[in-house]
């Protein structure tokens, strides 16, 4: 990806909407640099989650869903599947980027399986940014055993929001 060169920033920065806009969470600054570190979001792993994640993507592997089964197979007791590890990745960098972000990739790699009773912690990293305002974020996350999951999201970062009529003006 190339750097976008943007009037009073630094080329290695991209802006993003104005964090007082409905558009995007107030934790996004005006501009992006490369190295930005996204907020963590510690994610509790429930046995609902598990389940309800299995059952969202149509995964019915007994091992998410089975505590004895996942016994017999050599698990200390049901596991999250990649299917909802993807799409709580997604969700941890839209919901960083806002509603008018659009994923374009998620290339993720699987490690320490997540159990009932983990907290997920999410962290991210801007690693590249492209004059179409796309975004390469390093993604990873860590429970009790080590890295759950890694990897690279890419995504487009909604267009800036102009000031709202009347803002910056003197009354």
């Amino acid at each position: 990806m190339t750097a976008r060169s943007v009037p009073g920033s630094s080329p290695d920065t991209v802006p993003v909407p104005d964090p007082a806009s409905d558009i995007a969470p107030p934790a996004v600054p005006d501009a992006v640099p490369i190295g930005y570190e996204l907020p963590p979001l510690a994610v509790p792993v429930t046995r609902t989650l598990i389940v309800a994640g299995a059952l969202a993507s149509r995964d019915y592997q007994d091992v998410h869903h089975d505590a004895e089964a996942a016994r017999e197979k050599g698990s200390p007791d049901i596991f999250m599947n990649i299917l909802t590890t993807g799409g709580l990745v997604g969700r941890y960098v839209t919901d960083w980027a806002g509603p008018g972000a659009e994923l374009r990739k998620l290339a993720i790699r699987l490690g320490a399986p997540n159990h009932p009773g983990d907290t997920m912690t999410l962290t991210g990293r801007v690693t590249a940014l492209a004059d179409d305002r796309t975004a390469e974020i390093a993604v990873r996350g860590t429970n009790r055993l080590g890295d759950h999951v890694t990897g690279t999201i890419t995504v487009r970062l909604p267009p800036p929001q102009p000031p709202a009529s009347g803002a910056g003006v003197p009354s």
